[in-house]
Protein backbone atom coordinates (compact mmCIF):
# COMPACT_ATOMS: atom_id res chain seq x y z
CA UNK A 1 0.00 0.00 0.00
CA UNK A 2 1.21 3.68 -0.95
CA UNK A 3 1.52 5.83 2.35
CA UNK A 4 1.67 9.29 -0.11
CA UNK A 5 1.49 10.91 -3.20
CA UNK A 6 3.98 12.86 -5.50
CA UNK A 7 3.79 16.56 -4.87
CA UNK A 8 3.88 18.86 -7.85
CA UNK A 9 2.59 22.85 -7.18
CA UNK A 10 0.48 21.36 -4.20
CA UNK A 11 -1.35 19.07 -5.93
CA UNK A 12 -0.78 15.14 -4.73
CA UNK A 13 -0.56 13.00 -7.79
CA UNK A 14 -0.17 9.23 -8.25
CA UNK A 15 3.43 7.40 -7.58
CA UNK A 16 3.51 6.59 -11.47
CA UNK A 17 2.57 10.57 -12.47
CA UNK A 18 5.84 12.20 -14.33
CA UNK A 19 8.28 13.70 -11.82
CA UNK A 20 8.95 16.72 -14.41
CA UNK A 21 5.36 17.65 -15.20
CA UNK A 22 6.12 21.16 -15.59
CA UNK A 23 9.01 20.08 -18.78
CA UNK A 24 5.50 18.20 -20.24
CA UNK A 25 3.67 21.12 -19.75
CA UNK A 26 6.23 23.45 -21.43
CA UNK A 27 7.83 20.74 -23.86
CA UNK A 28 4.78 18.75 -25.04
CA UNK A 29 3.58 19.84 -28.94
CA UNK A 30 -0.33 19.66 -28.79
CA UNK A 31 -1.13 18.96 -32.43
CA UNK A 32 -4.08 20.11 -34.61
CA UNK A 33 -5.37 16.42 -34.90
CA UNK A 34 -4.99 15.15 -31.96
CA UNK A 35 -8.35 14.28 -29.78
CA UNK A 36 -8.13 14.67 -26.24
CA UNK A 37 -10.43 13.28 -23.65
CA UNK A 38 -9.86 15.45 -20.08
CA UNK A 39 -11.45 14.63 -16.66
CA UNK A 40 -11.32 14.66 -12.46
CA UNK A 41 -10.90 10.95 -11.56
CA UNK A 42 -14.01 8.99 -11.47
CA UNK A 43 -16.44 11.37 -13.40
CA UNK A 44 -17.02 9.22 -16.69
CA UNK A 45 -13.64 8.99 -18.32
CA UNK A 46 -13.42 5.41 -19.57
CA UNK A 47 -16.96 5.99 -20.71
CA UNK A 48 -16.82 8.59 -22.90
CA UNK A 49 -13.22 7.12 -24.14
CA UNK A 50 -15.02 3.99 -25.42
CA UNK A 51 -17.77 6.13 -27.52
CA UNK A 52 -14.71 8.49 -29.04
CA UNK A 53 -12.88 5.02 -30.26
CA UNK A 54 -16.11 3.48 -31.48
CA UNK A 55 -17.04 6.84 -33.34
CA UNK A 56 -13.83 6.98 -34.66
CA UNK A 57 -14.05 3.30 -35.96
CA UNK A 58 -17.56 3.93 -37.21
CA UNK A 59 -18.99 1.13 -34.78
CA UNK A 60 -16.63 -1.44 -36.15
CA UNK A 61 -16.05 -3.27 -32.14
CA UNK A 62 -12.02 -4.83 -33.51
CA UNK A 63 -10.72 -2.39 -31.76
CA UNK A 64 -12.07 -1.89 -28.46
CA UNK A 65 -12.31 -5.58 -28.34
CA UNK A 66 -8.04 -6.00 -29.13
CA UNK A 67 -6.19 -3.48 -27.51
CA UNK A 68 -6.96 -2.14 -24.06
CA UNK A 69 -8.21 0.90 -23.38
CA UNK A 70 -5.17 2.79 -21.77
CA UNK A 71 -3.30 1.97 -25.35
CA UNK A 72 -6.01 3.19 -27.39
CA UNK A 73 -5.86 6.16 -25.49
CA UNK A 74 -2.79 6.83 -23.07
CA UNK A 75 -2.53 9.06 -20.11
CA UNK A 76 -0.10 11.90 -20.98
CA UNK A 77 0.99 12.04 -17.11
CA UNK A 78 2.51 8.94 -17.46
CA UNK A 79 5.91 7.96 -18.88
CA UNK A 80 4.57 4.50 -20.34
CA UNK A 81 1.48 6.51 -21.77
CA UNK A 82 3.61 9.70 -22.89
CA UNK A 83 5.62 7.15 -24.70
CA UNK A 84 2.70 5.30 -26.56
CA UNK A 85 1.66 8.84 -27.60
CA UNK A 86 4.84 9.96 -29.05
CA UNK A 87 4.43 7.19 -31.33
CA UNK A 88 0.84 7.34 -32.44
CA UNK A 89 -0.30 8.47 -36.21
CA UNK A 90 -2.22 11.07 -36.43
CA UNK A 91 -5.46 11.28 -35.50
CA UNK A 92 -3.36 10.93 -31.89
CA UNK A 93 -6.06 10.03 -28.94
CA UNK A 94 -4.72 10.25 -25.05
CA UNK A 95 -6.53 10.79 -21.61
CA UNK A 96 -5.41 12.77 -18.67
CA UNK A 97 -6.63 14.59 -15.25
CA UNK A 98 -4.11 16.90 -15.35
CA UNK A 99 -5.45 20.18 -13.59
CA UNK A 100 -5.65 23.38 -16.58
CA UNK A 101 -2.28 25.04 -15.22
CA UNK A 102 -0.38 21.84 -15.57
CA UNK A 103 -1.46 20.27 -18.95
CA UNK A 104 1.21 21.34 -21.98
CA UNK A 105 0.91 24.82 -23.05
CA UNK A 106 0.60 23.81 -26.21
CA UNK A 107 -3.04 23.16 -26.22
CA UNK A 108 -3.84 26.31 -26.09
CA UNK A 109 -2.97 27.54 -29.45
CA UNK A 110 -3.98 24.40 -30.92
CA UNK A 111 -7.43 23.26 -33.04
CA UNK A 112 -6.78 19.87 -30.97
CA UNK A 113 -10.69 18.83 -29.96
CA UNK A 114 -10.68 18.45 -26.42
CA UNK A 115 -14.08 16.34 -24.83
CA UNK A 116 -14.16 17.05 -20.80
CA UNK A 117 -16.59 15.10 -19.01
CA UNK A 118 -17.96 16.01 -16.01
CA UNK A 119 -20.14 13.91 -13.04
CA UNK A 120 -21.95 15.14 -9.92
CA UNK A 121 -19.34 15.30 -7.50
CA UNK A 122 -20.89 13.42 -4.97
CA UNK A 123 -21.28 10.53 -6.86
CA UNK A 124 -17.31 11.29 -7.58
CA UNK A 125 -17.07 10.79 -4.17
CA UNK A 126 -18.40 7.44 -3.45
CA UNK A 127 -16.68 6.23 -6.94
CA UNK A 128 -13.37 7.66 -5.99
CA UNK A 129 -13.75 6.26 -2.05
CA UNK A 130 -14.07 2.28 -3.94
CA UNK A 131 -12.10 2.71 -6.22
CA UNK A 132 -8.93 4.28 -4.17
CA UNK A 133 -9.28 1.64 -1.78
CA UNK A 134 -7.69 -0.66 -4.09
CA UNK A 135 -5.05 0.99 -6.09
CA UNK A 136 -1.34 0.27 -4.78
CA UNK A 137 -0.26 3.93 -6.50
CA UNK A 138 -1.98 5.63 -3.75
CA UNK A 139 -2.51 6.53 -0.45
CA UNK A 140 -5.66 4.58 0.63
CA UNK A 141 -8.90 5.63 2.69
CA UNK A 142 -9.69 4.00 5.50
CA UNK A 143 -13.42 4.56 5.56
CA UNK A 144 -15.75 6.41 3.36
CA UNK A 145 -16.01 9.18 6.04
CA UNK A 146 -12.54 9.51 5.88
CA UNK A 147 -12.17 9.60 1.86
CA UNK A 148 -15.15 12.09 1.93
CA UNK A 149 -13.33 14.76 4.80
CA UNK A 150 -9.84 14.19 1.95
CA UNK A 151 -12.33 15.15 -1.09
CA UNK A 152 -13.42 18.35 1.10
CA UNK A 153 -10.02 19.32 1.99
CA UNK A 154 -8.98 19.85 -1.65
CA UNK A 155 -5.46 21.36 -2.39
CA UNK A 156 -3.01 22.62 0.13
CA UNK A 157 0.30 21.54 1.73
CA UNK A 158 1.81 18.67 1.40
CA UNK A 159 -0.37 16.99 3.45
CA UNK A 160 -1.32 12.73 2.85
CA UNK A 161 -4.73 13.83 3.78
CA UNK A 162 -6.03 14.89 -0.11
CA UNK A 163 -7.32 13.06 -2.88
CA UNK A 164 -5.37 12.56 -5.88
CA UNK A 165 -5.01 15.02 -8.60
CA UNK A 166 -6.22 17.79 -5.45
CA UNK A 167 -9.38 20.01 -5.53
CA UNK A 168 -12.06 18.62 -7.96
CA UNK A 169 -13.90 22.12 -7.74
CA UNK A 170 -10.33 24.19 -8.78
CA UNK A 171 -10.31 21.44 -11.56
CA UNK A 172 -13.97 21.22 -13.03
CA UNK A 173 -13.32 25.30 -12.43
CA UNK A 174 -10.23 25.82 -14.19
CA UNK A 175 -11.57 23.89 -17.12
CA UNK A 176 -14.45 25.58 -17.45
CA UNK A 177 -12.87 28.39 -18.25
CA UNK A 178 -12.38 27.19 -21.71
CA UNK A 179 -16.28 26.81 -22.56
CA UNK A 180 -17.03 28.35 -25.31
CA UNK A 181 -13.92 27.54 -27.34
CA UNK A 182 -15.29 25.63 -30.26
CA UNK A 183 -12.17 23.11 -30.22
CA UNK A 184 -13.70 22.04 -26.52
CA UNK A 185 -16.88 20.14 -25.89
CA UNK A 186 -18.47 19.88 -22.21
CA UNK A 187 -20.43 16.48 -21.22
CA UNK A 188 -21.87 15.02 -18.01
CA UNK A 189 -22.07 11.42 -16.97
CA UNK A 190 -25.38 12.19 -16.09
CA UNK A 191 -26.04 13.43 -20.26
CA UNK A 192 -24.59 9.90 -20.91
CA UNK A 193 -27.43 8.21 -18.63
CA UNK A 194 -29.90 10.00 -19.59
CA UNK A 195 -29.77 10.06 -23.39
CA UNK A 196 -26.65 7.73 -24.72
CA UNK A 197 -27.64 8.07 -28.71
CA UNK A 198 -28.15 11.97 -28.29
CA UNK A 199 -24.92 11.91 -26.41
CA UNK A 200 -23.23 9.96 -28.86
CA UNK A 201 -24.46 12.08 -31.84
CA UNK A 202 -23.33 15.05 -29.82
CA UNK A 203 -19.88 13.63 -29.38
CA UNK A 204 -20.05 12.45 -33.16
CA UNK A 205 -20.95 15.57 -34.32
CA UNK A 206 -18.21 17.57 -32.24
CA UNK A 207 -15.23 15.21 -33.54
CA UNK A 208 -16.68 15.44 -37.30
CA UNK A 209 -17.52 11.94 -38.15
CA UNK A 210 -20.85 11.65 -39.37
CA UNK A 211 -22.16 8.20 -38.36
CA UNK A 212 -25.00 5.90 -40.67
CA UNK A 213 -27.81 4.68 -38.51
CA UNK A 214 -26.39 1.28 -38.40
CA UNK A 215 -23.02 2.74 -37.23
CA UNK A 216 -24.86 4.58 -34.36
CA UNK A 217 -26.14 1.56 -33.61
CA UNK A 218 -23.01 -0.34 -33.60
CA UNK A 219 -21.49 1.98 -31.14
CA UNK A 220 -24.47 2.46 -28.76
CA UNK A 221 -24.56 -1.73 -28.55
CA UNK A 222 -20.64 -1.71 -27.25
CA UNK A 223 -20.56 1.17 -24.69
CA UNK A 224 -23.15 -0.27 -22.43
CA UNK A 225 -22.47 -0.57 -18.80
CA UNK A 226 -22.64 -4.88 -19.39
CA UNK A 227 -20.65 -4.79 -22.74
CA UNK A 228 -18.02 -2.76 -21.61
CA UNK A 229 -18.03 -4.87 -18.02
CA UNK A 230 -17.71 -8.30 -20.15
CA UNK A 231 -14.52 -6.51 -22.54
CA UNK A 232 -11.54 -7.16 -20.64
CA UNK A 233 -10.16 -4.79 -23.45
CA UNK A 234 -12.10 -1.92 -21.28
CA UNK A 235 -12.98 -3.59 -17.91
CA UNK A 236 -9.56 -2.86 -16.17
CA UNK A 237 -8.99 -6.49 -15.31
CA UNK A 238 -6.22 -6.85 -17.13
CA UNK A 239 -4.15 -3.85 -15.40
CA UNK A 240 -1.06 -5.21 -13.43
CA UNK A 241 -1.40 -6.65 -10.10
CA UNK A 242 0.99 -3.82 -8.94
CA UNK A 243 -1.48 -1.44 -9.67
CA UNK A 244 -4.28 -2.59 -8.31
CA UNK A 245 -5.38 -4.90 -5.77
CA UNK A 246 -8.03 -7.19 -7.93
CA UNK A 247 -9.33 -8.65 -4.94
CA UNK A 248 -10.87 -5.49 -3.45
CA UNK A 249 -13.26 -4.51 -5.94
CA UNK A 250 -14.21 -4.03 -9.26
CA UNK A 251 -13.33 -1.49 -11.29
CA UNK A 252 -16.76 -1.56 -13.20
CA UNK A 253 -18.70 -1.56 -9.69
CA UNK A 254 -22.74 -0.18 -10.60
CA UNK A 255 -22.59 2.45 -13.12
CA UNK A 256 -25.38 4.20 -12.27
CA UNK A 257 -25.97 7.92 -11.38
CA UNK A 258 -27.18 9.17 -8.25
CA UNK A 259 -26.01 6.26 -5.77
CA UNK A 260 -24.41 8.85 -3.58
CA UNK A 261 -28.04 9.55 -2.15
CA UNK A 262 -27.80 5.57 -0.69
CA UNK A 263 -24.36 5.74 0.49
CA UNK A 264 -23.83 9.84 2.33
CA UNK A 265 -25.14 10.64 5.66
CA UNK A 266 -27.62 13.81 6.56
CA UNK A 267 -24.69 15.17 7.66
CA UNK A 268 -22.20 14.86 4.72
CA UNK A 269 -25.10 15.79 2.35
CA UNK A 270 -25.16 19.10 4.22
CA UNK A 271 -21.74 19.11 4.59
CA UNK A 272 -21.07 18.48 1.12
CA UNK A 273 -23.92 21.10 -0.02
CA UNK A 274 -21.80 24.18 2.19
CA UNK A 275 -18.79 23.91 0.57
CA UNK A 276 -20.43 23.62 -2.75
CA UNK A 277 -22.25 26.24 -2.80
CA UNK A 278 -19.11 28.23 -1.78
CA UNK A 279 -16.41 26.93 -4.28
CA UNK A 280 -19.50 27.23 -7.20
CA UNK A 281 -20.83 30.67 -6.43
CA UNK A 282 -19.16 32.14 -9.06
CA UNK A 283 -20.39 30.40 -11.82
CA UNK A 284 -23.63 30.76 -13.93
CA UNK A 285 -26.25 28.50 -12.55
CA UNK A 286 -27.82 25.77 -14.40
CA UNK A 287 -24.13 25.01 -15.53
CA UNK A 288 -24.52 21.30 -14.38
CA UNK A 289 -27.17 18.89 -14.93
CA UNK A 290 -26.79 17.82 -10.55
CA UNK A 291 -27.79 21.35 -9.84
Amino acid sequence: MATDYLWIEGIPFHTTTIRDLRSLRDGFVVRDEDVITLSYPKSGTNWIKEIINLIHTRGDPSWVQSVVSWERSPWIETPEGLELIEKQKDPRFYTSHLPVQLFPKSLFTSKAKVIYIMRNPRDVIISGYHFHKTLKITRNPNSLEEYFEWFLRGNGESSSKRVPFGSWFDHVGGWLQMRGKENFLFISYEELHQDIRASVEKVSQFLGTKLSPEQLDSVLKNVTFQAMKDNDMSNFSLVPDIHIDHSKACFMRKGIAGDWKNQLTVAQSEAFDKVYQEKMAGLPPGLFPWE
